[in-house]
């Protein structure tokens, strides 16, 4: 029996006190597919008391009971791995391939990271006559989004459980199906009641009521730039800690001696996985001046063998951007970028010639792009990359640092040194060098207004945690 019209507050799938309900839209069709009821400030307010309660005795658990309760929820999780990884392509239009791997695999892949973090973390420790108890902070609200959901709802669900938190997630609108599966193994675990809650609804009401909520310690927020500074205003008149995962548009730099050809290749397919939807994805390509035609050719010849198609076809690569809103700020911003002069490389305003139906954006390479043009300047958020010639390495950290973001960094270079040299002068939370293989134990967050605090491993662990000195704890 379906769950997608109750919540999951206190234990049990409740139903709302609210009657309001949305559509879930599959993106490949424009059609409805699934229908959720849509929560209120009491629904919050009831998810927030059971939190609450919980809380005073969750919070007094052992470590070694939270470690045995989160490898149930593993267990659980891998259970209904093929239905999450089915909900994730089905309501966001990630391509089943992807979705069965990256996306649904990313919820093992944290989880077994905070397990194992877990295990070797210390909470308490003797400073002289002064014992620093590391304690958790509290209720927890989640806020997450639709572009890579099971991701960011396991970075925030998996080190409030190893903290000794509870919580109330209200999972993106947009893409929510995933979540209530999620809720479902969070109950098959055998989480104690109260501990997880799940509330849905819209980012105004549910949004703003977990935010503001006097029972909340802290939030826990991964969205655009935009909708994050509206919950840190909402969350400040309660003083509650705010963690925040923004926005981004993170520069790809590509030094002269780095192997253009592949550094251009694997930067587009950066660009463009997942259809652009990834905050960290590396949208600004800065190429020597020099090697500019080089550049433009590899790029072109990359994006035009990337396969746009539905999300269940086996060879696509690209599926359709997430909803109406979004294809349509694409198509604006594709459309400013021909406007403002840039050189439109491949792609372009549409959907492909084959795709007649369907939120599908066409894979769209700009070249000759300048730091002061609109694609240069706004996170896009769809398969677009821009293309920044530069005549020499002496202006590259301060144009690629020319940005109120901060949340990534890219750098491709034949020699370690330099690629190092050129990454500690990088104003983002995170650098990738050549194109290394995902770290789930690196700190990921983000400098300037890209956000706040740190996920993964024992740096998001830390961000659920309060510290309290009890001096005098041991004698003299």
């Amino acid at each position: 029996m379906s769950n997608n019209l109750k919540f999951y507050i206190n234990g049990e799938w409740v139903a709302p006190l609210g009657t309001k309900t949305l559509e879930v839209i599959d993106p490949s069709t424009e059609e409805a597919f699934a229908t959720i009821a849509l929560g209120t400030e009491a629904d919050v307010d009831r998810a927030v008391a059971a939190a609450r309660e919980a809380f005073k005795t969750f919070s007094q658990t052992t470590k070694e009971e939270r470690l045995a309760l989160m490898r149930k929820v593993m267990d659980a999780y891998k259970a209904r791995y093929a239905d999450i990884a089915d909900a994730l392509s089905r309501e966001m239009g990630a391509p089943k391939k992807l979705a069965h791997t990256a996306q649904a695999g990313m919820g093992t892949a944290h989880l077994a990271k905070m397990i194992e973090t877990l295990e070797k973390f210390e909470f308490e420790e003797l400073r002289g006559t002064t014992l620093i108890a590391k304690e958790a902070i509290g209720v927890v609200g989640m806020i997450t989004p639709w572009n890579w959901p099971i991701n960011q709802i396991m970075c925030k669900v998996a080190p409030a459980l190893a903290a000794g938190c509870t919580m109330v997630l209200k999972p993106s609108e947009i893409a929510p199906i995933n979540a209530i599966i999620f809720a479902e193994v969070m109950d098959a675990a055998g989480v104690p009641k109260g501990v997880f809650n799940l509330v849905n609804g819209d980012g105004p009401t549910v949004g703003e009521a977990i935010a503001r909520h006097p029972g909340v310690d802290m939030v826990s927020f991964t969205g655009s730039t935009r909708a994050g500074i509206l919950v840190a205003k909402a969350a400040a008149d309660t003083v509650k800690r705010v963690h925040q995962e923004l926005g981004g548009k993170s520069a790809n730099i590509i030094l002269p001696d780095a192997d253009l050809a592949r550094a251009v290749k694997l930067g587009v397919e950066g660009c463009m996985r997942n259809s652009g939807q990834s905050c960290n994805a590396p949208t600004r390509m800065f190429v020597p001046a020099d090697r500019h035609e080089e550049a433009k050719t590899v790029a072109r010849e990359t994006a035009e063998k990337l396969k746009v198609g539905a999300p269940a076809a086996d060879d696509s690569w690209l599926g359709p951007v997430v909803s109406e809103l979004q294809y349509n700020k694409i198509q604006r911003l594709i459309e400013a970028g021909i406007k403002e002069g840039a050189e439109l490389v491949t792609g372009g305003p549409g959907r492909p010639e084959d795709l007649n139906r369907g939120y599908y954006v066409r894979p769209t390479v700009f070249a000759g792009v300048t730091d002061d043009m609109t694609i240069a300047r706004e996170e896009i958020f769809g398969p677009v990359l821009a293309i920044l010639p530069y005549e020499s390495e002496d202006e590259i950290v301060a144009r690629a640092n020319d940005t109120p973001y901060g949340l990534a960094s890219y750098v491709q270079s034949g020699s370690i040194e330099k690629a190092r040299k050129l990454a500690a002068q990088m104003r983002s939370g995170n650098v990738y060098i050549n194109y290394p293989a995902w770290d789930g134990g690196a700190p990921f967050g983000g400098y300037k207004q890209s956000g706040n605090g740190r996920e993964y491993a024992d740096f998001g662990l830390e961000e659920f945690l309060e510290i309290k000195g009890t001096v005098g704890y041991a004698a003299a």
